[in-house]
């Protein structure tokens, strides 16, 4: 048997880290050390010249100290240049008093009168006095007998004002240096410091990222962002995602689709984008509760409000117009399914009556009462149709008063009504118009002398509608808010909502330029009345006479 193949292990490769919290930690430390170490040398660079600087005008100020005694100039002229002379013995005290390195009194050939080294007093200085001896004073760092030091040389002057030669003060630079290297731990301790509250203040900065990026890698991120992108530009439902200000951050495909906006409505106020109205309130939250009703334009859209932790807040929306429309069909078929059960107890009994003229051979009483009863369907008929000419809104009015009759409603056209076949937008006054009679038949079902008077007439292009029931009528206080959606009086239909049909009659009206209100009507119940300007075409000879 062949020996198994040696495992081969895998080193681990230690590369960049691929989370947040790590990559934000590390760059920020980088930062932090970076910035500390430039401070420290932008600090040290300067602190060199510092001292130095201040070296130099120290050993200046014990040159002008010792050249401002009188006596010094004096013994310089009067005595020869001896190791125990009044001048040795004035510039060692001077040295000693002040720690100086050296103090050298020199004549005007440069011969020294002065030094720590007794032996070369009356020897030369071994660097050029000639700025002094020209009367300047000098600050300079420089090598000499005694070695590297700060320096500062003055000229030596006489009772009477002229130079009798200079003196030269110098300062050990090794001391200058150990006072630069005693500062430097002292200053590393502080970048130290510094250094360790920036990497203490990076890594809490760092795992507050961490929980609020949930511990997520960039790449993750970027992926969670794309598919987002994906997922609400792909759902059929509407996305509004707002700001704690009340500004729109995000509106996808569907909302902007339901709500009649373009991508130019992100970043600015809902209530500048929307206008006043329950739309704006309900996506504001002003609007409280689940799956809150609302119009916009033609459609009606179910709103759900979540609040997120910022302090804004995501809302959904889905267009329940055809479904609302479905649920208002389906009231109008149960109505008519209730109608129909009425009409068949109705027509059995007419069947009944009509069998019993003919067993007793009554024929002449049968032909009549057969006349009556469809006379009176016929001329309902007509009477609709004379006076309104559309087909559609025709048909509805026959149904409607169908309807109304089972119901015990008397359902009549107003004397003038007279509406011709030029309508613009038939159904949309199909909708205003089944609206309005079925609330006014239904305040108007279980009163005395029960009735529903509809109006139409068209003034040039302006059609106007009136409708008035005998019922209880309307408040003066709530004929503006009967307008809003979801207010209602009534019980909840098959579809579970309400309070959606005076909004869409008064949306489907000031769509149109129009206006649509309530008012008492008289003997009581309420008159409601919609004006539709521009609501009919021009007229056949209206369009001649403008041509000719």
């Amino acid at each position: 048997m062949s020996a198994p193949p040696p495992t081969v292990r895998k080193r681990r490769r230690i590369g960049w880290p691929q989370r947040v919290f790590s990559q934000v930690l590390l760059m920020q430390l980088a930062i932090a050390t970076g910035v500390t170490v430039l401070a420290t040398g932008l600090f040290l660079a300067p602190l060199s010249a510092q001292l130095d600087d201040q070296a130099m005008r120290r050993a200046l100020a014990i040159a002008q100290s010792a050249a401002a005694q009188p006596e010094m100039a004096e013994s310089l002229l009067t005595t020869d240049p001896a190791p125990l002379g009044p001048v040795q013995s004035a510039a060692e005290r001077l040295r000693r008093a002040t720690d100086a390195e050296y103090v050298v009194v020199m004549d005007r050939r440069g011969v020294r009168w002065s030094h720590p080294d007794s032996s070369r007093i009356g020897k030369l200085v071994s660097t050029d006095p000639g700025e002094a001896l020209a009367g300047e004073n000098v600050m300079e760092i420089d090598s000499g007998t005694l070695g590297r030091s700060a320096r500062g040389k003055v000229p030596l002057r006489d009772a009477s004002g002229r130079i009798a030669g200079a003196v030269s003060v110098g300062i050990a630079y090794d001391s200058v240096r150990a006072r630069l290297l005693a500062a430097i731990p002292g200053l590393f301790a502080y970048a130290g410091g510094a250094l360790a509250v920036g990497a203490l203040a990076a890594y809490l900065i760092s795992r507050r990222l961490q929980r609020q990026t949930h511990d997520l890698g960039f790449s993750d991120i970027a992926a969670l962002l794309a598919e987002r992108e994906a997922m609400l530009h792909s759902i059929r439902e509407g996305v509004v995602a707002l700001d704690a200000t009340g500004r729109i951050r995000l509106l996808n495909d569907e909302a902007q689709r339901l709500l009649g906006l373009g991508p130019e409505a992100s970043g600015r106020p809902l209530t500048e984008v929307l206008g006043a109205g329950r739309t704006a309130d309900v996506l504001a939250g002003e609007v409280a509760g689940e799956d809150l009703l609302t119009v916009r334009g033609s459609r009606v859209l179910l709103a759900n409000r979540m609040p997120t932790a910022d302090g804004g807040a995501v809302v959904t929306l889905r267009d329940r117009t055809e479904l609302e429309h479905l649920g208002r069909e389906l009231d109008s078929t149960r109505g008519l399914i209730d109608a129909l059960r009425a009409q068949d107890h109705e027509h059995a009994n007419r069947l009944h009556t009509l069998l019993g003229l003919l067993e007793l051979e009554l024929h002449e009483d049968a032909r009549e009462f057969v006349t009556e009863v469809v006379g009176v369907h016929r001329a309902t008929a007509e009477q609709v149709t004379e006076k309104v000419r559309d087909p559609l809104l025709a048909a509805l009015l026959v149904g409607k008063a169908t309807v109304a009759a089972e119901r015990g409603v008397a359902l009549r056209m107003v004397p003038g009504t007279l509406l011709p076949d030029r309508l613009v937008d038939p159904r949309g006054l199909v909708t205003i118009v089944g609206n309005l009679v079925d609330n006014a038949l239904d305040a108007a079902s279980g009163s005395d002398g029960a009735l529903v008077e509809v109006g139409l007439r068209a003034e040039g292009r302006t059609v106007v509608l009136r409708v008035r029931d005998s019922g209880p009528g309307v408040p003066p206080g709530r004929r503006e808010s009967i307008f809003t959606e979801g207010w209602s009086t009534k019980d909840l239909p098959a579809h579970g909502k309400r309070g959606l049909g005076l909004a869409l009659v008064r949306r489907l009206a000031e769509r149109q330029g129009g206006s649509a209100a309530v008012d008492g009507a008289d003997g009581g119940g309420a008159e409601f009345t919609v004006v539709l300007p521009e609501a009919m075409t021009e007229a056949e000879s209206d369009r001649a006479g403008a041509d000719r």
